[in-house]
C-alpha cells in the first residue's frame, strides 16, 4: 500500500464506522448535512456553510446559522430541537473556498441546495458529494 493510501484507508474506516452509531450528530437534531469530496474519497472537512429561511413571505433571506464540517464532514447540529418550523431552507455549501485551500480549481464557486419542509416533527439529511467539476445532492435518511 503506498504512503498516501494509509491515511485515506484510516480516515475511511473511521467514517465507516461513524455509520454505526460513532461519530453521529446528536440525535435530536432534526437537520443533519454531510459532505463528501468525491475527488479524494474522504469527508470534505473545514467546508464552510450557511443555513437560511424564506422569511417575509418569501422575500428575505435570513441566515439562520454558519459552520464547518467536521472531520468526518458532517455538521452536527445545524438545528436545534424546536427550532425547525415549515417553511423553504437553503444551504449554501461554500465550494470555491473549500477548493482554493487544496490548491484546486473548481467550476463551482458554491452550492445552494434549497429544500421545503412541511412537517416539522421529521428529520432531514441532506447529503452533498463534491468534486471540483460536479455536485449531487438528495435527500437522505
Amino acid at each position: 500500500m503506498s504512503s498516501g493510501a494509509a491515511p485515506r484507508l484510516r480516515t475511511l474506516q473511521r467514517h465507516l464506522g461513524s455509520l454505526e452509531g460513532r461519530g453521529m450528530e446528536p440525535v435530536s437534531s432534526p437537520l443533519t448535512t454531510h459532505v463528501l469530496d468525491t475527488a479524494s474519497g474522504l469527508p470534505a472537512q473545514g467546508l464552510c456553510l450557511r443555513l437560511s429561511r424564506l422569511e417575509d413571505h418569501g422575500q428575505q433571506w435570513t441566515e439562520l446559522r454558519k459552520s464547518y464540517t467536521n472531520p468526518d464532514g458532517r455538521c452536527p447540529g445545524l438545528l436545534l430541537p424546536g427550532q425547525m418550523k415549515a417553511g423553504t431552507y437553503k444551504l449554501t455549501f461554500d465550494t470555491e473556498g473549500y477548493w482554493k485551500q487544496r490548491g484546486q480549481d473548481s467550476f463551482y464557486p458554491y452550492v445552494e441546495v434549497v429544500f421545503t419542509i412541511t412537517d416539522e416533527t421529521h428529520k432531514f439529511h441532506v447529503p452533498l458529494l463534491l468534486s471540483p467539476w460536479s455536485y449531487t445532492t438528495y435527500r437522505g435518511s
